[in-house]
């Protein structure tokens, strides 16, 4: 591989890499002030009250669209509206209700993860909940590295290298992503600050994996499967979507810290 080329797609590697050394040596030493143990309970119970914000929405959203659509169905026996503004309350009014079932059922999938969360609150010698995500986000970064390093992988598998392939370029936003609310989530770490860098280790496992099938793929070790097709564009979505999910997190962490009563020791 062009070592320039090398070179441009490590950018990113160094800081990551001393950063989770730094981070974990730090969090080891005071876990106490870096992560409370009931940190991913918090977040989750954070996660619940969204949800459920945004499922009370979806179905008043409902009723406003059924609302427009009986206003311009009556509009239309009157002859003050056109068969386009009917066809087009009818879709909005579909439009809606997707969102409002797709917001019950992350409702209900939320809620299965707060009981999830509280069972898994660890014991007081246990790893806390942020050395736990560091932990899974130094994996994926050791497994692609592989890939970066070993010149065996990288005649093998050109693909997982080379930046101009989606799934890659994906993986590499997505791996800038966590990075940077990795470097945000230290001191006294938020749930809502917590909750954005954990959605953004899951996102990164999922691109990786994404990647390194498709590296197999061009490889002629695996299949092109629909199911995975449909997988990778959920992940080139969801990599597009990543800047604006962390204005959103940095904006409601800064309100948070900004917003407390005082300093408050962690248990």
């Amino acid at each position: 591989m062009d070592p320039l080329l090398l070179l441009t797609q490590w950018w990113w590697i160094a800081p990551t890499v001393a950063g989770a050394g730094a981070v974990g040596v730090i969090g080891l030493r005071r876990r106490g002030g870096s992560g409370g143990r009931r940190l991913a309970y918090d977040a989750a119970r954070h996660d619940l009250k969204v949800a459920k914000q945004t499922a009370a929405e979806g179905r008043s959203a409902v009723k406003v669209a059924r609302a427009d659509l009986a206003h311009v169905t009556a509009q239309r026996a009157a002859q003050r509206a056109t068969p386009e503004q009917v066809a087009s309350a009818k879709r909005m009014l579909r439009e809606k209700e997707r969102d409002a079932k797709t917001a019950a059922a992350e409702l209900r999938a939320r809620q299965a993860r707060l009981a999830a969360a509280r069972a898994a609150i660890p014991t007081a010698s246990a790893p806390r909940p942020l050395e736990r995500l560091h932990a899974a986000h130094d994996a994926v970064t050791a497994r692609w590295m592989q890939y970066e390093t070993d010149a065996a992988r990288q005649i093998a598998y050109p693909a997982m290298t080379d930046i101009k392939r989606p799934a890659t370029a994906a993986y590499l936003r997505a791996a800038g992503h966590a990075s940077e609310l990795r470097r945000g989530a230290t001191g006294k770490v938020t749930p809502t600050a917590f909750a954005a860098y954990r959605d953004a280790v899951a996102d990164l496992e999922r691109a990786f994996d994404v990647a390194e099938h498709a590296a197999k793929v061009q490889a002629g070790e695996a299949p092109a499967t629909p199911g995975w097709q449909d997988a990778a564009q959920d992940v080139l979505s969801r990599s597009a979507e990543a800047l604006d999910r962390a204005a959103g997190a940095a904006a409601s962490a800064l309100a948070a810290w900004t917003g407390r009563d005082r300093p408050g020791k962690q248990d």
